[in-house]
């Protein structure tokens, strides 16, 4: 696999599909809290959490054109308008499915998962009548563009850096509301013992509905982002949830911790191994690893333990 490289161009290699490993695993990363949110805490399985991404996406889209055709000169700041718009938008679509359609299905898993499976093929629809088959893509401001040239042969795009950067502020404040406000006090208490919560005045429903909301809102947010490094199309959530599920599975549920380390070492196998392999040996080679892992370990990387 190895064979006909310098050890100059294997480092070099290395390095450059480290970095874009980064990358996938900022998007991973900001998918990935969403989904274990609501995974962890509510048991649902949201198959539609790819679409609540794409939402984003468009709403970042809209924002690029409307910037550039009537505020030209306000378009360096539209990316970061255009983030709040995307979690709000995700977000309150997040709240109207959990009071319309999720609450009434909790504790029947396998029934959330086909409601939201429909859901998701129900806004695919939706943003290919809206917006077209063909995928679109955003205008990015100078600032944003290029990259850093840190050696001859390794060049690290500036949107790349942005987005990890995104991610990482993202993942502090997600962690400082789940560990060190009220509202993150109530959730983990629901998670923990959701009776016994409700027993001392919690109100359960209410939390439910905010987690859900703040779960797609942070999903909202990675179409953002998912916007500096690829095009958006109705389809393109579906191609990230298989390995957002993978992510939140192996690295625990109810982690935070383990969803940021399972989603470094995925996206960084993934990566590296397409390199030297095809797209699809090295999903397969990744998924072995993974699958195998739980096997000897099926709560995942890191778990909590949770009153039954």
């Amino acid at each position: 696999m190895f064979d006909g490289y310098t050890f100059t161009e294997l480092t070099s290699i290395l390095a450059m599909q480290g970095f874009a490993g980064l990358i996938l695993f900022s998007v991973f990363v900001l998918m990935a809290l969403g989904l274990a949110i609501i995974f962890g805490q509510m048991g649902v399985i949201n198959m539609a959490h790819g679409e609540f991404m794409i939402l984003g996406a468009y709403v970042t889209y809209i924002c690029s054109n409307v910037f550039s055709t009537y505020l030209p000169s306000l378009f360096g700041i539209y990316f970061f308008i255009a983030m709040i718009l995307a979690f709000i938008t995700s977000g309150a679509l997040g709240a109207a499915v959990e009071w319309g359609l999720i609450r009434h299905l909790y504790k029947r898993p396998l029934d959330t998962l086909l409601a939201t499976w429909g859901l998701s093929l129900i806004l695919q629809q939706l943003y290919r009548s809206v917006f077209g088959a063909r995928e679109v893509g955003v205008t990015l401001p100078d600032y944003l563009l290029g990259s850093f040239q840190l050696t001859d042969l390794v060049e690290v795009p500036i949107n790349g850096v942005f987005v990890m950067g995104l991610t990482i502020l993202i993942t502090v404040g997600v962690a400082y509301l789940m560990f060190r406000s009220s509202w993150g006090r109530q959730v983990r208490a629901v998670v923990q013992n959701r009776d016994m919560a409700g027993a001392v005045g919690i109100n359960t429903d209410k939390v439910d509905r905010g987690t859900y909301a703040l779960g797609c809102g942070i999903a909202g947010v990675a179409g953002s982002a998912f916007t500096m490094i690829g095009s958006t199309g109705p389809t393109s959530g579906q191609l990230y949830i298989v390995d957002t599920f993978l992510v939140v599975v192996f690295g625990g549920a109810q982690s935070l911790l383990g969803t940021i380390a399972s989603a470094f070492a995925i996206s960084q196998s993934q990566s590296t191994l397409e390199f030297f392999l095809s797209g699809s040996m090295a999903k397969i080679l990744t998924l072995l690893t993974v699958v195998g892992i739980l096997m000897l370990r099926p709560q995942g990387l890191f778990s909590l333990k949770i009153r039954r």
